[in-house]
Formats: structure tokens, C-alpha cells, sequence
């Protein structure tokens, strides 16, 4: 039924060029049969036999090159059996007497063969096409032995009639098959890309919602839950303990700001203009990433402090495969190791190295020599005390970082953050894969 009915609207869709194809057809057709004695006339040493115009022959011949004009309005809707039907036209009108007039009738043959090489496979439809050249053929013929050619001269003839007819608009129906075809692949690989294109788009937005999500998450449950905890502690200390009460809400302040700032930084890092200009054209904001610790050790020695960097690159851009929250521990890594620098070790050369050689982490060290006041077993001197080192832990251990820490075998001190690589971890998993892939398949061939 869907497919009747979709024949039914191409039919439809196509009946005025039909009509036209049709009516182009058959005045072609009767202006030929109609020019024919003229040009007969003009040379009588070609000697062609032409029916008499106005006589019983041209009449019934003009209307089989009309019949094969109207039967071209079905070559849609049903083409071999419009085609052969066009074809039995040719030996009707050489039977009707059109003698070597009769070619003109293989003019409705040469529009329907193109018309079913165009619709139909030639796999399908040869029986069609054999059919066709043999009633081409046989007509062709017996407007021959009509006008006094000899048997062989009539059937060679009728043949390669047959077979022109036939094969000439198929070389002509395959070129533009192949066109078509090669058309309509260039436009489903460019749909294909763009599907693709737009599949990696999203495939990497989801990795980068699913990454933020978990930053977010982690920042959140790292606070919130601090404060969760003062904020119980506070209810029991109001009434019995208001002093302790009013330290635990300073606590809780001091919580809510940390992580506002901490948001706030993640969201400074993952945003997509330029982490170094402000959209309102304002002063430029600082970026807390690997990027921004070359800041760091710049302001320490415009303060007059003996500080170094020393960045190691790797084949890859700095920091990547790390995550902006991530290098936010790093960055205030940095900060906080040079602030105790300054404080303990103050005159002591201090370095900040960043090593980006390895492609499944990024390490960030930070080390000062000994400063003055050391003891003779190498430990800090008194008063080093503090939370800056409980809070690069606590950064670390939120982002799945590694921290190290400790005196060094000269009397100095030295912190080490190693950040695992995400991204380019798996990638050096896919190339083992893929080298090990290709070595199997050289085994193979050997």
C-alpha cells in the first residue's frame, strides 16, 4: 500500500515533465516523418523509400509515432512495460509502410531506455533491454526488406540498430547513475562527520559537566561537612560554653569564605574566556593554575627573596591531563610552601620546581635550604607549627594528589605534589594498545 501510494505521488510529482518529455517526443517524431520527403527530394541519389505524404502509410505511421509519444507518460510509474511497448512501435511502423522512415520511431525507444536505466539496475532489468533491441531489430529489418534491401543487409542493419538504440542511452544512463551515486556518498560522509563532529562535541561536554559535577562535589562535601559538624558542636556549647560557641562560629565563617573562594577559583579556571582578562575590561585576575606559579616566584623576588623556578617540559602543553582543581591545590601548594619559607627559613634560597616530563603526572616541588636557626637533627626550628601543611593535605587528598613533605639531608625543607594525569594516562594506554596491537599484526604477517 506505502509503496503504490508513493508511485502514485512521484507520478504525480513528475507528470508535467512527463508531459513535456512526451509532447517534445512526438512533435520531434512528426516533424522528422514530416521533413523526410523534403530531404529525399533535395537528394534523390540516396535513393530512400518515404511513404507518400497525405496517403493511408504516413497517416497510420504518424499515429504510431503518437501512441509511442503517449505511452512515454508511463516510463515512471511503469517503465519496462512502458519501454517494451514503445519498442513493438518500431516494427508496427515499418509494417504501416514508413519504409526508411522508420528510424524515427526509435526516438520514444531511446527516451524510455534512458528513463528505466535511470530507475532500474541493469541486473534486473537486461531481459527488458534484450526484448527491446530484438523488436528494434526486427522492425529495423522489415523496413528493409520492405524497400528492396537484400536479407543480410536488412537483419545487419536491424541489428546494430537494435543494439544502438539500446546501448547508447545506457553508457549515457550509467555516467549519470555514477554521478548521482558519487554525489549522494560526498553528502553522506559530510553527514556522517558532522554527526561524528557533533557526537565528540558532546561526548566532550559530558566529560567536562562530569568533571566540574565532581569538583564541585568534592569542594562542597570537604567544607560543608566541617560545617555541618561546628555548627552541632555549636548548639550544646551556647548555653554551656559561649566563649568556645563564638570560636566555633568564627570557624564556621571562616569555612563559608574558604569555600566561596574555592568555588569561585574553580569556576575562574573552567570558564572559557581568557583566565588572564576579565570580561568587564577590569584588572586582570591571576590564574590559580600551574600557568599562574611563574607569578608567584616572580612577586617573591620583587620582595627581595633569593627564589628560583625551574619548569621541566614534557611533549605536552604545561599541566595538561590535570584538572583545574587540581592545579588549584598546586598553586596554593606553591603559596603556602613559599609563605613558610619566608617565615622560617627567611635569607634561605628556596626553589619551585615544575616537573612536566612524565605523561601520567604532573609534580610541583617546592624546597628551601636550611635556614639559621636550624637544629642539629635537621627538624624545623621551634614555632613552625601551623595548619599550612594539614591544608595541602587535605587539597591533595581531594583531588587525588600525592603530598610529601619533610626535611631535607642538607637541614632545608621540601614539599612534593604529584597530580595524576587523567586524560593523558588513558591516551598512553590506548597508544600500548595500539602498539601492541601493531606488533601482533607484524607477527602475523611474518
Amino acid at each position: 500500500m506505502g509503496e503504490a501510494e508513493g508511485s502514485q505521488s512521484s507520478a504525480g510529482a513528475g507528470r508535467p515533465v512527463d508531459l513535456v518529455v512526451a509532447g517534445a517526443c512526438g512533435a520531434l517524431a512528426l516533424a522528422a516523418l514530416a521533413v523526410a520527403p523534403a530531404l529525399a527530394a533535395a537528394d534523390p541519389s540516396a535513393g530512400l523509400t518515404l511513404p507518400d505524404p497525405g496517403g493511408l502509410g504516413w497517416w497510420l505511421g504518424a499515429a504510431t509515432l503518437l501512441a509511442q509519444a503517449g505511452l512515454l507518460l508511463l516510463r515512471r510509474t511503469a517503465p519496462r512495460a512502458a519501454l517494451l511497448a514503445v519498442a513493438a512501435g518500431v516494427p508496427v511502423a515499418a509494417a504501416c509502410g514508413l519504409g526508411d522512415a522508420s528510424g524515427v520511431a526509435t526516438l520514444a525507444v531511446l527516451v524510455a531506455v534512458l528513463t528505466l536505466g535511470l530507475a532500474r539496475p541493469l541486473a534486473t532489468s537486461w531481459p527488458t533491454y534484450a526484448a527491446t533491441a530484438v523488436l528494434v531489430a526486427l522492425g529495423i529489418t522489415l523496413a528493409g526488406l520492405d524497400v528492396g534491401d537484400s536479407t543480410g543487409e536488412a537483419v545487419g542493419a536491424g541489428v546494430l540498430q537494435g543494439i544502438g538504440t539500446v546501448g547508447l542511452p545506457l553508457v549515457v544512463a550509467a555516467l549519470l547513475t555514477a554521478q548521482r551515486e558519487t554525489r549522494q556518498a560526498r553528502e553522506s560522509q559530510a553527514a556522517a562527520m558532522a554527526r561524528e563532529q557533533e557526537a565528540l562535541l558532546a561526548a566532550a561536554v559530558a566529560r567536562e559537566r562530569t568533571a566540574m559535577a565532581r569538583e564541585l562535589h568534592d569542594i562542597a562535601a570537604h567544607h560543608l561537612s566541617g560545617i555541618a559538624v561546628m555548627t552541632a558542636a555549636i548548639g550544646t556549647q551556647i548555653d554551656t560554653d559561649p566563649a568556645a560557641a563564638k570560636e566555633s562560629v568564627e570557624l564556621v565563617r571562616r569555612q563559608s569564605k574558604a569555600v566561596l573562594g574555592d568555588l569561585r577559583s574553580l569556576v575562574g579556571l573552567l570558564r572559557e574566556q581568557d583566565p588572564g582578562q576579565r570580561g568587564d575590561g577590569s584588572a586582570p585576575v591571576r590564574p590559580e593554575s600551574l600557568a599562574g606559579v611563574s607569578a608567584l616566584v616572580d612577586d617573591a623576588i620583587t620582595a627581595g627573596r633569593d627564589v628560583h623556578l625551574r619548569v621541566l617540559p614534557g611533549e605536552h602543553p604545561l599541566g595538561a591531563g590535570v584538572g583545574p582543581l587540581a592545579q588549584l591545590a598546586a598553586y596554593r601548594m606553591v603559596q603556602e610552601s613559599l609563605a613558610n619559607a619566608a617565615r622560617h627559613a627567611p635569607g634561605a634560597r628556596a626553589e619551585v620546581v615544575l616537573d612536566d616530563r612524565d605523561r601520567t603526572a604532573a609534580v610541583v616541588t617546592v624546597r628551601n635550604e636550611a635556614p639559621l636557626g636550624v637544629r642539629s637533627d635537621g627538624s624545623p626550628p621551634a614555632g613552625t607549627g601551623g595548619f599550612g601543611l594539614l591544608g595541602m593535605a587535605e587539597r591533595a587528598e581531594l583531588t587525588g594528589a600525592r603530598l610529601d613533605h619533610g626535611p631535607t639531608a642538607e637541614g632545608g625543607w621540601q614539599v612534593r605534589l604529584r597530580m595524576p594525569r587523567e586524560a593523558l594516562a588513558e591516551d598512553e594506554k590506548a597508544d600500548d594498545e595500539r602498539a601492541d596491537d601493531e606488533r601482533a599484526g607484524e607477527g602475523e604477517d611474518r
